[in-house]
């Protein structure tokens, strides 16, 4: 079945190009140019990922957001003009599921589509393809959201696990301690970063044969933490 994927932006040509771009890719794609459009055919239809100006007419992008989540969890991307970063907090504050600030490369907004579709469970892949991620000793149920290193299952708390789950679905991308925290804990979390460095030493002590020399959970200094995989 395609993915439905809900396009809202009052400059047409940006929709346009995204709606032509994303039905390349098999994907069925309807288009909204104000607030209001948009609120009424997220009541009419499920999507599997929104993608929500800031700036529009009769109703922000914001307060769609903010509606939205009274009734469905569907994923939702805020596109925004500006630079200014409390409109992307805003923007996760009333629901929103990750930003893109334009201009944009379409190529990243394919990319986060498909990312954030993942961590729904919203693909269009096969059931296993989808609940299934594994490569060598490393083995994750994201259904049962269970973990196994050679073969034997790894005990890991609620934010391990979420933590793990995202770098593992985004590998090779280098997420700050900053951003891990948001993302994870979210953006009221009372504490300070410490908390993602005593999580990460947690997992490698879990799942790396030698935490010191990690295969999986790497640090690029002076910026942060990714997952690399041994595909």
């Amino acid at each position: 079945m395609a993915r439905k994927v809900l396009v809202v932006d009052d400059e047409k040509l940006i929709v346009k190009g995204i709606r032509f771009s994303l039905e390349q890719d098999g994907m069925e794609v309807d288009c909204a140019y104000d607030g209001e459009e948009a609120l009424e055919m997220a009541r009419k239809k499920e999507y599997d990922v929104v993608l929500l100006d800031v700036m529009l007419p009769k109703l922000s992008g914001f307060e769609v957001c903010q509606q939205i989540r009274e009734f469905s969890s569907m994923p939702i991307i805020m596109l925004t003009a500006k630079g200014d970063d409390m409109d992307k907090i805003l923007g996760l504050e009333y629901g929103a599921d990750d930003y893109i600030t334009k201009p944009f490369n379409i190529l990243e907004v394919k990319a986060r589509i498909k990312a954030i579709m993942r961590r729904s469970g919203r693909s269009s892949g096969s059931a296993n393809e989808d609940k299934i991620i594994a490569f060598e000793d490393f083995r994750m149920d994201t259904e049962n959201k269970r973990v196994f290193v050679h073969d034997k299952e790894v005990n890991l708390t609620v934010k391990e696990y979420d933590l793990l789950e995202l770098m593992v679905l985004n590998p090779n991308k280098v997420y700050s301690r900053e951003n891990l925290l948001n993302i994870v804990w979210g953006y009221d979390y009372p504490g300070d970063v410490r908390t993602v460095d005593v999580h990460i030493r947690r997992l490698r002590e879990k799942i790396e044969k030698n935490p010191s020399e990690p295969k999986y959970i790497h640090t690029k200094w002076g910026v942060g933490y990714y997952f690399q995989n041994q595909e």
